[in-house]
């Protein structure tokens, strides 16, 4: 069987950008997808960190004049991929992150800088590159919204499109006024083009126009199809369903690998896990934690935000601290989370430890040592964190929705007794049931021989991209005629 050919189109791709969990998929899935015999290609904007990172790189195509300046499309190998950079100095080459300026202040020209990500990509897929043409083209995220746009509107013939949102709420929505500007005829203004509630939807011309939708679980799938979470889109998802596929995130099981992690006091797998005792130590001296082994030590790695649920966690402390439970904190978002947990810390020294920002080796060290991990979040597409706690042993304590819902096998009475649970699920996100998740946490932690089992159920839990890469492999062979 031929290789398919898959060029996919996203802003951020992990270990050379990353804000988030989009950039660990688009970095992850690739090497998962060569297994189906799917080869990717990945473009990505020529932000200063990303040409640093690829080193060598060769140009294969020029643009005179992509949106206000020249630009090249630049060929180059790193940490495992086979990348396509857009260099474009002038709209990437600037200090700050991929989307604000360093005050964290959005940039004005955000619309044309990933307007012209998308261009680029529809001129690969139309064949601008000599010698390669993809049969599909895969984009991501409202950045990428406008691939499907502009190969649609160029006219055939054209690659397959896929379209993943992997979070609905960010939206990529400029003013009308920018239609022209942004390269879009005029017949993409309209509901069934790129117009959106009177302004330019880069996530909607996304969903609109790609010829399959991905998201990334198959209860988020379900989800955003309703008013009460489709977040003014319900009814185009609804009307798209025939094409829409929930197909469940996975992790990258070589990042993320207990027996192999350099950010761990000591290695350990699903079958010699004792090596979990000195990570939780390691873990408590860390975040100035008491160093109590008997105490349950909650970990949270997340954006300090209301949707992952924080300011809930904030009002449910004393009933965590009431169960003699531990908090090891890394995050970073809004300045009155921020400032309520720092304030938390400093009134329970000992009992709640906080880190501010982001640090990967403590990410990974909170994973190995904590206990359990809570993700209390009021939606969440998918969430790899729960994850890479099923895959360290830390049981997680998550909010039934969303891929959080489809990734943890609640311990309610019937999975414990056919010992398949790994964790717990609560709803709704309220502090009153987080409050009660927690006391069900704490008679667990209580049992230690059903805590035993329901760990090692954890750590057995597949996380990989396997069974997903095949379905997006499916989706792709259907959408080129290579099925």
């Amino acid at each position: 069987m031929n290789a398919l050919r898959v060029l996919s189109v996203a802003s951020e791709c992990f270990p050379l950008v990353k804000t988030g969990g989009l950039a660990d998929v688009v970095g992850a899935l690739p090497a998962a997808l060569a297994a189906e015999s799917v080869a990717v290609r990945t473009l990505v904007p020529g932000y200063p960190g990303v040409i640093a990172k690829v080193g060598k790189a060769d140009p294969l195509h020029a643009f005179d004049d992509l949106f206000g300046g020249p630009a090249r499309i630049l060929a180059a190998h790193a940490a495992g991929l086979d990348l396509l950079v857009l260099d474009a100095p002038h709209l990437y080459a600037r200090a700050g992150g991929p989307y604000s300026d360093p005050q964290g202040r959005d940039w004005a020209d955000n619309p044309q800088r990933f307007a012209a990500l998308c261009w680029a990509a529809a001129e690969i897929g139309r064949g601008a590159l000599p010698g390669w043409r993809p049969d599909v083209v895969h984009a991501h995220d409202w950045q990428a919204g406008l691939v499907p746009a502009y190969l649609h509107y160029g006219g055939r013939p054209r690659p397959g499109t896929v379209f993943t949102v992997h979070n609905l709420a960010f939206q990529g929505q400029c003013d009308a006024s920018l239609l022209a500007a942004l390269r879009l005829p005029p017949e993409a203004w309209g509901l069934d083009g790129v117009e959106y509630y009177g302004a330019i939807g880069t996530l909607k011309a996304g969903l609109r126009l790609s010829d399959r939708i991905t998201t990334v679980s198959p209860t988020y799938a379900r989800e955003i199809a309703t008013p009460a979470e489709g977040m003014g889109l319900d009814g185009l998802l609804r009307a798209r369903a025939g094409v829409l596929h929930g197909i469940l995130n996975g992790i990258d099981e070589v990042a993320w690998n207990p027996a192999a992690d350099p950010h761990l006091a000591a290695s350990f797998d699903a079958e010699h896990p004792e090596g979990r005792e000195a990570n939780r130590s390691a873990l408590r001296a860390r975040m100035g934690l008491e160093d109590a082994p008997e105490a349950l030590v909650i970990g949270v790695v997340t954006r300090l935000t209301g949707q992952k649920g924080m300011d809930l966690l904030l009002e449910a402390l004393p009933v965590l601290l009431g169960h003699g439970m531990r908090l090891a904190l890394l995050g970073a978002g809004e300045p009155g989370l921020e400032a309520g947990f720092l304030a938390a810390a400093a009134a329970h020294p000992g009992r709640i430890g906080v880190q501010i920002g982001y640090d990967e080796a403590l990410a990974h060290l909170i994973q190995g040592g904590c206990d359990a991990l809570l993700v209390p979040s009021r939606f969440e597409p998918c969430g790899l964190t729960q994850l890479c706690a099923l895959r360290y042993g830390a049981l997680p304590v998550v909010a039934r929705v969303g891929g959080l819902a489809d990734t943890v096998i609640d311990a309610n009475e019937a999975a414990l007794a056919m010992k398949v649970a790994t964790g717990l699920q609560f709803a709704p996100t309220t502090a009153p049931v987080l409050e009660s998740a927690l006391a069900r946490l704490a008679a667990l932690w209580q049992d230690r021989a059903t805590w035993a089992a329901t760990q090692a159920n954890a750590l057995h839990a597949p996380v990989g991209w396997a069974r997903s890469a095949a379905r997006y492999a499916a989706v792709y062979r259907e959408l080129s005629g290579a099925g």
